[in-house]
């Protein structure tokens, strides 16, 4: 199956053409997870200006996103985002590094950031596990990012695992069925001696997990389900394994729905090539009218 690319490819693409040709721009894009993007040049064509806004992000500013983003890209974040967006980024295609890797990882990185945002929760859950692992006991706080309209991710920490938690809406009945077919894919996958170290894999509907049974504003219905990713210290305890994990796992919920489309839409052009087949076993098997040219006694046609 086609694996998602965690950065945005129009930011990707953009930068490179831009670096090669600089002109004036000012487009607008959404990604996956309806988060939107603004790329334009408002002073010069050489100085870009890369803005985001995100549904959740007044709890990502409570989860240290600040800090992180920070951290990536340094006097690039502007102090006042643009308006209508939750964050921007000077991006001054003359102080770039020169063409080469080092460039390449540059221009990615900028693109990652939808990702680095969203990373700020997983991080300070890392951090309290071990916190929490050093202590011997507790549990850390639930954190949640409503990123989408009524589907939302949970974080919590214990003092040997960290807990993610995925609620998606399946809006058809035919989603829940691939929904389920796939996620007992992950659990039997598991199960072979290349992949036992992957994270353990729950699916509930219906009835939220047990960790956020509690929480307010849950939705008791069908259509509604809960994947859980348990996460043990080995799939965070380096920082280069921390940073896939995270990457990884951000994606789940649109890898999970692009391959159930995947999958209808494979579904129905099968259908419509079996119902095309069997039509022309039909034509075939349609038996001709004998025409008998029946005729008087004096020789004439009868009709």
């Amino acid at each position: 199956m086609i694996l998602l690319e965690p950065h945005n490819y129009i930011i990707q693409t953009t930068l490179i053409d831009k670096l090669a040709k600089p002109t004036s721009l000012d487009v607008q894009f959404v990604d996956f997870d309806g988060v939107r993007f603004h790329l334009s040049t408002p002073e010069r064509k050489t100085s870009l200006l890369l803005s985001m806004s995100i549904r959740c992000w007044n709890e990502l500013v409570q989860y240290g996103v600040h800090d992180v983003l920070k951290r990536e890209y340094g006097a690039m974040v502007r102090a006042q985002p643009e308006s209508d967006y939750n964050v921007s980024l000077d991006v001054d295609l003359e102080q770039f590094p020169p063409e080469g890797e080092e460039r390449d990882t540059f221009i990615k990185n900028i693109a990652l950031l939808k990702r680095h945002a969203l990373a700020a929760p997983f991080e300070l859950a890392f951090k309290a596990q071990k916190q929490l692992e050093s202590s011997g006991s507790g549990q850390g706080e639930i954190m949640a990012m409503h990123y989408r309209d009524e589907e939302a991710i949970y974080i919590q920490a214990s003092p040997d695992r960290v807990t993610v938690i995925f609620s998606t809406v399946f809006r058809e009945e035919t989603d829940r069925i691939f929904g389920k077919v796939f996620l007992q894919e992950f659990v039997d996958a598991r199960r072979l001696p290349t992949i036992q170290s992957a994270p353990q894999v729950l699916y509930t509907t219906h009835e939220p997990p047990l960790e956020i049974r509690h929480v307010p504003g849950l939705v008791d219905s069908d259509d509604v389900g809960y994947v859980t990713f348990v996460l043990f210290p080995r799939h965070f305890a380096q920082a280069a394994v921390a940073a896939s994990t995270i990457s990884h796992i951000q994606l789940f919920r649109d890898y999970l729905h692009y391959h159930i489309k995947c999958s209808k839409a494979y579904m129905h052009s099968r259908m419509r090539f079996r119902v095309s087949e069997f039509q022309k076993v039909l034509n075939r098997a349609k038996t001709e009218v004998a025409v008998v040219d029946r005729k008087t006694a004096s020789g004439r046609s009868m009709r």
